[in-house]
């Protein structure tokens, strides 16, 4: 696998302002690899964000409710990372709010997005967030309510000078143009992978207006997980994994696209980050084109 070191073609402006490798670092897996599951040791955390620094990672994608026990990916990124380096962007989502179990079951209204803002700015040791996505809903289907007062609450944050740039997430076209009507739309933060591709046309539409799309679960998650023997060929014939074919053809898909696959083992960060450099060819993709056709059908 080539091992070039990125090139310009490999990074994107977020918002107009803000240069960014498209391999990013999601920090949902620092606390726990999953929602559910035991807390990891934070000394392992730390070294995965110093780690991933020092690979070129320069957008880190968080959130107030990832976390597990009394162990939290915001704590983490300060003790790791602060002072921050000038060109790192630390992205985060709000809307979410923890139960009596440490569960996100709750959904912020809009009197309670600047708490939670300023929560953010405090947990970060910030003055202002780079961008701020509203996380709408569950894991459910997108869409079917509006988003505009909560939306149009980030926006006046914006204007006050606490959020550099506005995202939405886990949403439909419908509350993408609400949005957009209230404020600029920097970044989408919907479900999106290998083997689940039913956001394809809210990504076309974002490619087309140069907003970021940022899929959560890039590795595969919620009811279609990565099948990793689907992409195997394409993997031995780049002496890659099947993980980095899949980050590799994200990044391949629409020049918005940034990854952020998340993880809180070192060795998976080695593995992910190496796919930076992994450049798919015109009849892998092809292929990659037919197996979707399979998953449809």
């Amino acid at each position: 696998m080539t091992t070039n070191t990125p090139t310009p073609a490999a990074s994107f402006l977020l918002g107009g302002d803000l240069r960014i490798n498209r391999l990013g670092f999601g920090a949902m897996r620092l606390a726990a690899n999953s929602l559910h599951g035991p807390t990891r040791d934070p000394r392992t955390g730390i070294a995965v964000l110093r780690r991933a620094v020092e690979l070129g990672v320069d957008h880190i994608d968080t959130a107030g409710f990832y976390g597990r026990g009394d162990v939290h990916a915001h704590e983490l990124i300060r003790q790791a990372l602060y002072p921050y380096p000038e060109d790192l962007v630390i992205a985060t989502k709000v809307g979410p709010l923890r139960d009596a179990t440490g569960m996100p079951s709750g959904e912020a209204d809009a009197g309670q997005l600047r708490g939670l803002v300023e929560e953010d700015l405090r947990r970060l040791g910030l003055e202002r967030l780079d961008l701020v996505y509203l996380r709408v809903g569950g894991l459910g289907p997108v869409g079917g309510e509006s988003i505009a007062q909560r939306y149009g609450v980030l926006a006046a944050l914006r204007e006050e000078g606490l959020i550099r740039h506005l995202g939405i997430s886990n949403v439909d076209a419908a509350q993408y143009a609400e949005a957009e009507a209230i404020a600029p739309v920097t970044a989408v933060q919907n479900h999106f992978h290998l083997q689940h591709r039913d956001d394809a046309e809210l990504l076309a539409r974002c490619t087309a207006l140069g907003s970021a799309y940022v899929p959560f679960f890039p590795l595969g998650g919620g009811n279609r997980p990565l099948d990793p023997s689907r992409y195997r060929r394409i993997a031995e014939r780049h002496g890659a994994t099947a993980a980095q074919v899949a980050l590799a053809w994200l990044l391949a898909r629409s020049p918005v696209m940034l990854a952020i696959p998340g993880t809180g083992s070192p060795d998976h960060l080695e593995e992910n980050m190496a796919a930076a450099t992994l450049r798919l060819s015109e009849a892998d993709l092809a292929e990659l084109s037919m197996e979707e056709s399979d998953v449809r059908g």
